[in-house]
This record gives C-alpha cells, structure tokens and sequence, in this order.
C-alpha cells in the first residue's frame, strides 16, 4: 500500500532539512573562512533556510490566494471562477471541493433565475393588479394589469400612487386611500347611474387584499385588486336557477307522496299502538320535513319574484326588525319617499342583522343605519355593522356567490339571495371589515330604478 505524507508533516520535514541544510553551509563557511568570519556564515545560513522555505511552501501559497480570490468572488455572487490542481493531493482536494460549491451555486443562482423569470411572467399576465409600495406610497413593482389600469401601459415604477390615482374613479380611489380590504363597486358610466328605469348601469365589483413585509430594513405594501363582475354573469346564475327549479320540482314531486303516505299509513296502523312504528312514522316525517325545508331555501333563491315596490314605512320596518334581532339605530329615519318591495327589503336586512349576531360581536354593537343620500342620483345608504370576527379575504372575495358558505349547515343562499334582491331594486352590495374590527355592509337602493 502507497503512504502519502500529510501536507503538515511535509511542511515540517521541509522545515527540518531547510534548518539542517542552511546549518551545514554555514558550518562550511565558517570552517574555510576562518572563526573572524561567523556573522557571514550566520546570514549565509539564515539566507539559505529562508529561501529554501519560500520554495518549498510555494503551491501552499498559491493555492490560499487563489482560495481568497475565488472567496471574495462568492461574497460579490461571483461563481464563474474555478482553481486548478498543485499536485498536492490536500491541496487539490480544497481546490475540488471549492470547485463543486462553485457548480452547485452556478446551478442554484441559475435555477433562481429561470424561477423568478416564470414567476414574472405569470404576474405580468395576471388580469389581477398587483402593486407593491414602500411606507411613502412610491411605487416599487407594477404588473401589466396595474400599468395599464393607471398610466396607458406605460412604466410607474417610482411614481407616487397618489398621483397616479388622482383621475380614477371615486370608489376606486377610496378603496385604494383607505387601508380596508373587501368588495366595492364601481359604475363604469362615469361613475353615474342611470335612472330611467332602462336598468342599463354597468356596474364593476372588485375585491381589494393587501399585505405587507419587511425587506432589506424597509416595509413594503403589497395591493392586489381583483375583478369579480365576471367571476359569475348573469348568464351563469340563470343556469343555476333553471337547474335548482328542476331538481325541486323533482324532489317536492316525490316528498310529496311520501308525507301523504306516511299520514295514511298513521291511520291504518293507529289501533296497532306499535312503538317501533310510530318511531319509524315519526323519522319518515320529520325527514321529509327537513328535505322540504332545504328545496325550499334553494327554491326561494331559483323563483324570487320581481318587487311589488310600494312607499317604504320606515319607523315600522325597523320596529318589526328589532322584534327579531335587536341592533342600534345610529341615524335619524329617512323622509324620502321611496318605493321598494318592504318585504324583500325586510329579507335582506333580517339576513344581514342574522348573520351580525352569528359574527361573535355584542349585541350592542350591531347596528343599522339608514341615510338619504343625493350622489350619483336620490337613493338610500343602508349600513349594517358589527364588530364580530369580519371576514378574511378570501371568503371576502365569494361571499357574493351562489352556494359558497362557511358555515357547516349553511346553504350560500342567503347574502347570494340579498344581492339578488337589491340588484332587482337597481342597487347594489358591497361588503368590507371594518378596520377596528368586524363587518360593514353597505346596501345602495336608488330612488327609481
């Protein structure tokens, strides 16, 4: 088997004769030259061991420097440098290993790359706009979405959002100004409803999210907005109807002969005094009972009637809505004179009062209120507030939908069912928390729609 000196034990053997060496030729100049002449034979012998250790300790030498180079190459993110072998087998072992992380980061910083270019490309192309600010609201990163949305397509970065939001509509500005995030709606129309009745005002709901993080010292505020008009048309929801109205005609076709059925059964077997047969009469009743009671929660969302709109009483409205779920009024009752269906309205708003209570928050801080308000057209504001857990983006943003609850026994009938009911009215819906806790509903109904 072939042994291999270790660099140290070479370093020292090479010590050792070097000393050895330069001690001999220092003994030969003082033996021929004569004891007057022992400093010359000192540095003679010094000289000698010094340059022999220099060259012998040369590839150690020339491999730390390259070692400190290709270091500070690494700290600059620098990877592209390689070094060589010296012929000494630790040496060349170091250079090996610099040389595989060296690879591996040119490989990882390639990766990276190719990642962070995908991830671009799928957030320039996004429909969403997402921008991230810094703490003076300048404008670190824009999508195309966000560029074409505030400045024609061309490059914001390093422009002020303030300045770029000042020709967006109202509600958009708003959303944008506040810190709030939920649903809100813009008309498209130069933010002015029509009323004369055509029912031809386009109306946008987006959902604002935001976020924020730290990076290099400083916080950044991420703002996504998206558009939901189109998540589910109109189109969409008609379909859904006409499946709905199927399958409860189907299913009330069969409950209903069963529930008549079990009452005729009751009868014949009422001199039996059976237990087990009444508890099988009784769980057969209660059962179809239940089933009717859920098609008809889906039936009511399938076959909303248009609204008998007739002149709003609002002081009794709101004593027949405290009879059900207590709130505190925080405005004066309107005076406008404004017909809407009150017993659709009355829906809503038992709907939304319900589902303030089920929040978690304090009965006293569940409130309601109503304003007249004068812009875009005569209408009324309604408001319905909490201060329970509110809503996390996510269900913010399809809480609107048909069929989507989070509720473990919930239906997604019933706010799907209020935006029906308002839209029917000419309004509309928007939800968003509130920033010092809880819920906030706005409801918009104009004066004629």
């Amino acid at each position: 088997m072939r042994y291999t000196l270790q660099l140290r034990s070479k370093l020292v053997l090479g010590n050792v004769f070097s000393v050895a060496l330069s001690g001999l030729c220092g003994w030969c100049v003082w033996f021929f030259l004569g004891s007057e002449h022992v400093w010359l034979a000192l540095l003679t012998s010094l000289g000698l061991c010094f340059v022999l250790s220099m060259w012998l300790t040369t590839a150690l030498n020339d491999s730390l420097k390259a070692l400190e180079v290709g270091l500070l190459n690494f700290k600059d993110n620098e990877f592209s440098v390689s070094l060589h072998g010296y012929g000494e087998p630790q040496l060349d072992a170091i250079a090996e290993l610099y040389n595989q992380a060296s690879q591996k980061l040119r490989n990882e910083r390639q990766f990276i790359y190719q990642r962070e270019l995908m991830l671009d490309k799928v957030i320039q192309n996004s429909p969403n706009i997402m921008l991230l600010v810094d703490d003076n609201q300048r404008i670190i990163y824009a999508n195309d979405a966000a560029r074409h949305l505030f400045n024609q397509g061309v490059r914001i970065e390093g422009m002020l959002l303030n300045a770029l939001i000042a020709e967006l509509p109202s509600a958009l500005k708003h959303a944008l100004n506040s810190q709030h995030e939920g649903l809100f709606s813009i008309d498209v129309n130069n933010e002015q409803l029509t009323s004369d009745g055509s029912g031809n005002e386009e109306l946008e709901t987006w959902h604002i999210s935001r976020g924020s993080f730290t990076q290099n010292n400083q916080q950044h505020h991420l703002i996504l907005l998206k558009q939901l008009t189109k998540e589910l048309n109109r189109q969409e929801v008609a379909v859904w109807k006409k499946v709905i109205r199927i399958i409860s005609h189907e299913l009330n076709n069969s409950v209903a002969p069963i529930a008549s059925m079990v009452n005729s059964g009751r009868v014949l077997t009422k001199d039996l005094d059976n237990e087990k047969l009444a508890l099988i009469f009784d769980t057969i009743e209660n059962r179809t009972a239940h089933l009717s009671q859920f098609i008809s929660h889906y039936a009511q969302f399938a076959k909303l009637p248009l609204p008998r709109k007739t002149t709003v009483d609002w002081s009794q409205l709101v004593d027949q809505l405290a009879e059900q779920y207590p709130f505190k009024l925080t405005s004066t009752l309107p005076t406008l004179n404004i017909a809407l269906d009150s017993v659709q309205l009355e829906q809503v708003l038992i709907n939304l009062l319900k589902n303030a209570h089920e929040s978690g928050s304090d009965t006293q801080h569940v409130t309601l209120d109503i304003d007249e308000v004068t812009h875009p057209v005569s209408g009324i504001l309604i408001v319905v507030a909490d201060q329970g857990s509110g809503m996390s983006s996510e269900v913010l943003s399809q809480a609107l939908l048909p069929f989507y609850s989070t509720k473990q026994s919930g239906t997604g009938i019933g706010l799907p069912l209020c935006r029906e009911i308002i839209e029917a009215h000419g309004g509309h819906i928007t939800m968003q928390n509130k920033v010092e806790g809880g819920l906030s509903v706005k409801l918009w109904l104009p004066k004629e729609s």
